[in-house]
C-alpha cells in the first residue's frame, strides 16, 4: 500500500480507518494513520493515547514512550497515560523508573491501599 493510503481522506474519515485497523488488531496500520493525525492535531489527547497504544501493541515501545511522555508532560494528573507509560518501561526492563509513573496512577485512579 502507498503512504497516501493512510494520509487519504478527511479526518473523521482517517480517525475511522484508524480505529478499524486497531480493532482489526493491525496495530502497525493504525499507527501509520494515526501519526498523520497526530501531527494535525497534537493537543487531541484521545488520538494520541490510541497512538501509544498502538505503538505499544505493534512492539514500537520506544515511540509509544514518546507519545505517553507527550500527553504526561501537557496533562499530569491523565490518568491512563501514566498507566500506560508505566507498563511501556515495564516491558522495556525499566522497572524502577516504571514503578512511580504506576504508583501516581494508581493514586489518580483512587486505588490506595488499605492501611
Amino acid at each position: 500500500m502507498e503512504t497516501t493510503y493512510y494520509d487519504h481522506g478527511t479526518a473523521a474519515e482517517r480517525w475511522e480507518r484508524a480505529r478499524m485497523f486497531f480493532d482489526a488488531k493491525d496495530y502497525a496500520a493504525a499507527a501509520r494513520v494515526l501519526g498523520g493525525l497526530v501531527e494535525e492535531v497534537p493537543e487531541q489527547t484521545g488520538l494520541r493515547l490510541l497512538l501509544a497504544r498502538a505503538y505499544y501493541h505493534s512492539a514500537q515501545l520506544r515511540r509509544a514512550e514518546g507519545e505517553l511522555r507527550a500527553i504526561v508532560e501537557r496533562d499530569p494528573v491523565e490518568h491512563y497515560a501514566r498507566l500506560m507509560l508505566g507498563r511501556t518501561l515495564e516491558r522495556q526492563g525499566r522497572q524502577e523508573e516504571a514503578e512511580s509513573h504506576l504508583r501516581i496512577a494508581s493514586a489518580l485512579a483512587g486505588d490506595f491501599e488499605q492501611v
